[in-house]
């Protein structure tokens, strides 16, 4: 007889998701620092884009097949967790090698060393990101996922906060001196590095050790196994394409959401060190080694720092508030504000002014808790629990697809749409978060209880 999966306490529920906060410390360290450092190398401003092109390239990739094949393993460390293990340690290694790759000059230029390493790291979190996704909506019956991944919001946060502001605050806390050769990168970020993996691989052993997964069985007992004929043949890795034709609506109807999201965030992580270099600190194009460029890459990732920490205060009231207004005006609300704080970003023209952007942080954060809790709170209800796995890999295609495509495009629109000021890239992605708020009104959410 089908039984309902029992419901986890709130620290149950924070183990299980600690290990987010490793991978999303790793991930903030690659964000805010991933351009500073590739311009350190060689990178041109409206270059920086292709490089950044193997993250969504290998998420596009990776993340379906991990999803189709934890769903289909099961060993003694269960079917999510040797996933996410294997893709934290082989992160770990690229956070260390990235901003050392000088260390290599002598077998290829740095610059193709350090892009070697960011694909290496994207790739790994993608093995790490995806189970863990998977795992919230193995281990929570259906009315706990909205706060599960509202904590795994939380923990993404504080991972998020430490990783932005650890080279800021290893320069200013601690004195590392910020001045470095000209094509190195300062000791104070190569250290934070070598921290963030530490905490990275930590933080994951904590949930493995932590967090016991349902046998197969256990998961065929529950009444939310949507079971039918075909789950008795076991599915081949070509079988993804056949789930990819057959998604849910839900999924599709979001996927119009997650494009505009996403293309959005890309511009914001690409763009905003080249952007704040030259429309706050008044920098040319050309410079890339100095005290004052050091200094509005450090700053980048202070304003990263808070749309994190907001993200993560924020994440606990997203499910009092979709309990009061559904879901979907939840996340329409979040990504308005989101795009009203891009925006503002243009008002901000000298270091002078330079605290005015932790108020456009404010919308921001708030939009990043709703875009890593929502979508998935909204999807989790559509799609078959014995191929969650792969779905939420699927999924990932939304999130990938718009970064390719501003990816490709985003670095040639900066140079002869923009004249080569990064700033408006950043006006234009908040506009696309205001089309996201529109478009995810008309996303159906089957188990919304706010129609």
């Amino acid at each position: 007889m089908a039984k309902s999966k029992p419901r986890l306490s709130f620290w149950q529920i924070w183990n299980m998701s600690f290990g987010f906060m490793g991978i999303q410390m790793g991930f903030a360290l690659q964000n805010a620092n991933a351009s500073r450092i590739l311009q350190t190398f060689g990178a041109d401003v409206e270059h920086l884009s292709w490089f950044w092109l193997v993250a969504p390239i290998t998420g596009m990739i990776v993340q379906p097949i991990i999803g189709h094949y934890s769903d289909q393993t099961w060993n003694r460390l269960g079917r999510r967790r040797p996933y996410f293990l294997f893709g934290a340690i082989m992160t770990s290694i690229g956070l260390i090698l990235m901003p050392n790759s000088p260390m290599f000059a002598m077998y290829l230029p740095p610059l193709w060393i350090g892009a070697g390493m960011l694909m290496i790291m994207d790739a790994s979190v993608n093995i790490a990101m995806e189970p863990f996704r998977a795992l919230v909506a193995d281990k929570l019956p259906t009315d706990q996922r909205t706060l599960g991944f509202s904590v795994q919001t939380l923990l993404i946060g504080i991972g998020a906060v430490v990783g932005s502001w650890l080279p800021y605050v290893m320069n200013n806390w601690f004195g590392f001196n910020e001045i470095a050769v000209e094509g190195s990168v300062p000791f104070s970020l190569i250290l934070s590095f070598i921290i963030g993996a530490a905490v990275l691989v930590g933080s994951i052993i904590w949930t493995v050790v932590t967090t016991k997964e349902y046998s197969p069985e256990e998961q065929a007992s529950f009444e939310d196994h949507q079971h039918d004929e075909t789950d008795e043949k076991p599915a081949g890795i070509l079988d993804i394409f056949k789930d990819f034709a057959n998604m849910p609506v839900t999924m599709k109807q979001l996927g119009l959401v997650q494009f505009f999201s996403w293309f959005a965030l890309f511009s914001m992580w690409v763009f905003t060190t080249p952007a704040l270099a030259q429309h706050v600190w008044g920098l040319s194009a050309d410079d890339r080694s100095s005290v004052a460029f050091n200094e509005a890459g450090d700053y980048v990732g202070v304003i990263f720092g808070v749309y994190n920490l907001v993200a993560a205060m924020f994440a606990m009231a997203l499910p009092v508030i979709a309990a009061k207004v559904g879901r979907r005006m939840t996340h329409s609300i979040c990504l308005s504000l989101g795009g009203i704080g891009m925006i503002s970003m243009v008002l901000v023209t000298s270091p002078d002014m330079k605290w005015l952007l932790n108020i456009s942080m404010i919308g921001i954060g708030i939009a990043w808790a709703s875009i890593l809790a929502m979508p998935y709170a909204i999807l989790a209800g559509s799609i078959p629990v014995r191929k969650m796995g792969v779905y939420m890999g699927i999924f990932n295609f939304f999130i990938t697809f718009p970064q390719i495509v501003n990816g490709v495009f985003g670095g040639p629109i900066v140079k002869y749409v923009y004249g080569g000021q990064a700033i408006y890239a950043l006006v234009a992605a908040g506009f696309m978060l205001i089309l996201g708020a529109i478009s995810v009104i008309f996303v159906k959410d089957k188990d919304d209880i706010v129609q």
